[in-house]
């Protein structure tokens, strides 16, 4: 095992323990006393069987994914002719030898395994390959792949977006996420996981750039978040959020088995150059799922029926990409018939005609937050199309912009754009949209901001005097000769600020 070969792995199809066991049972289904003949000694063990010096290489199977040590054909026939030359005899070639295809089709390193040490040292090996072959296959996202991870109800999914500077996509100006435990649900008995109560959720909105740039072709809509609360934070904190969210749901690096956390994204590969940018550690043995790719597959595979071209009124082509709102879009499409036969098809379509067409959440996308949120509603959906349910969005404050807060705990208000309206996705395929979100010269608002959401029962109280709008002042704001507020424990009462 000290030579370094590479070989093409076409044509490697017999697994090596096999082929012994396929002799030992031609043996004893046609009576042939083996054990009484000059060339006996050679199945006595496996190990005995070794000494012929077989060059095998490490595969996994195409359609199983299961790891084998194989050969070929001809190594098999050389053995046959050794000991037709030795000892006089022919072996036919014995039936039931297990014949795989290999999954991988790069080159593989040969090795000659001649004694049962180096066998097992090799087969010590295989769970290594197990997982760089589920690694490729869930990556190219095939459907038997991903559905075989996703039932195990075993694996934290994570899904990433961010929102980037279209000039300069290293500046980052908001990141989101979205994360669904299936493990611990699974073990508490709730499945499918609901996505209302069984994500968790985040929106984090760069202060260096918000309100200061703004994407002219691809606006991004911060302010719009319909998950949960967003937080304001600075720069140079954003990769230690990150890293502190990842390794909160990562188990530890391996090279045999898969992490426990998978990640998920929308043409994801630009949000890993992102990752990569700021250093954030990842284990390798994370398996990584783009949406893009899995529904392609889905499609191509017939698993999603015919569908028309959102950019013309032709079928769409096998093989063929949807951006993340026709992707969203094609969820509310009726259910493809199952090919399991035509009854249980039959039944499956009377079933889907029972159910209410389905109607998306509105949500504004380009919105970190909630891309990240609804591409992780989305996987769920292709895997679980009967049995997920629809998440709720929250109703937004409608605050207007003025100097961003840095506070992980507030409501963040919202951007009103000049003239235009956020993309929202309301049920029907929508292109992007190109806005040129422009910040004008807001008016404060005349309600005061509240509090008492966050600390219950505390509440800012303000003078009341020359008011004309409010916002949660900075100190710097009020000056050093201002009397210092009271807090009161009435969370109904409203309170103005100082402009």
């Amino acid at each position: 095992m000290t030579d370094f070969t590479l070989v093409d792995p076409k044509g490697w199809e017999y697994d090596l323990h096999s082929v012994y066991s396929a002799y030992i049972g031609y043996f004893q289904i046609y009576n042939i006393p083996w054990y009484d003949r000059s060339w006996g000694h050679l199945f006595e063990s496996f190990e005995e069987f070794l000494a012929f010096s077989w060059p095998v290489i490490t595969v996994t199977d195409a359609w199983s994914g299961r790891p084998h040590i194989v050969t070929r054909l001809n190594s098999i026939g050389a053995f046959l002719k050794m000991i037709k030359t030795r000892f006089g005899e022919t072996l036919p070639q014995a039936p039931n030898i297990l014949q795989v295809t290999p999954f991988e089709t790069a080159t593989r390193l040969l090795r000659h395994v001649s004694d049962y040490s180096s066998y097992k040292k090799l087969h010590s090996t295989l769970p290594a390959v197990v997982l760089s072959a589920v690694k490729a296959r869930v990556r190219a996202g095939e459907p038997k792949a991903i559905k075989e991870v996703w039932d195990r109800k075993d694996k934290t999914y994570l899904a990433l977006a961010f929102e980037c500077n279209e000039r300069n996509e290293k500046s980052v100006l908001e990141w989101g996420y979205a994360a669904v435990r299936c493990g611990h649900l699974e073990a508490l008995g709730h499945w499918p996981p609901a996505p209302d109560t069984n994500y968790r959720k985040g929106h984090y909105i760069v202060a260096d750039y918000v309100d200061k740039v703004v994407n002219k072709y691809s606006p991004n809509y911060p302010w719009q978040y319909a998950f949960g609360e967003s937080q304001v934070i600075p720069k140079t904190k954003l990769p230690q959020i990150i890293q502190a969210v990842i390794s909160s749901l990562a188990s530890p690096d391996s090279e045999t088995t898969p992490n426990q956390l998978i990640l998920i994204g929308h043409n994801i590969h630009g949000h890993l150059a992102r990752l990569d940018e700021m250093k954030i550690k990842i284990p390798h043995n994370m398996l990584i799922i783009d949406t893009m790719i899995y529904e392609r597959s889905l499609y191509s595979n017939g698993q999603r029926g015919v569908m028309q071209d959102p950019k013309g009124d032709k079928p769409r082509v096998g093989g063929s990409n949807l951006s993340f709102e026709n992707l969203l879009y094609s969820l509310t499409l009726p259910l493809p018939p199952n090919s399991q036969g035509p009854e249980q098809a039959h039944q499956e379509q009377q079933q889907a005609a029972t159910l209410p067409p389905l109607v998306l959440p509105q949500c504004t996308l380009h919105n970190a937050g909630n891309d990240a949120f609804m591409c992780l509603f989305a996987l769920q959906k292709l895997l679980e199309p009967t049995g997920t349910a629809l998440p709720s969005v929250k109703k937004l404050k409608p605050h207007k912009t003025g100097s961003p807060m840095i506070n992980s705990g507030s409501s963040i208000p919202m951007i009103n754009a000049n003239g235009t309206t956020p993309m929202h996705y309301s049920g029907i395929a929508l292109a992007p949209m190109a806005l040129s979100v422009s910040m004008p010269s807001m008016s404060r608002p005349s309600s005061a901001y509240d509090l008492a959401s966050e600390f219950s029962q505390m509440q800012l109280s303000m003078p009341r005097g020359n008011v004309s709008g409010s916002y949660l002042p900075y100190p710097s704001r009020l000056g050093g000769d201002r009397n210092p507020r009271r807090l009161h424990s009435f969370p109904g009462s409203k309170t103005d600020g100082l402009k």
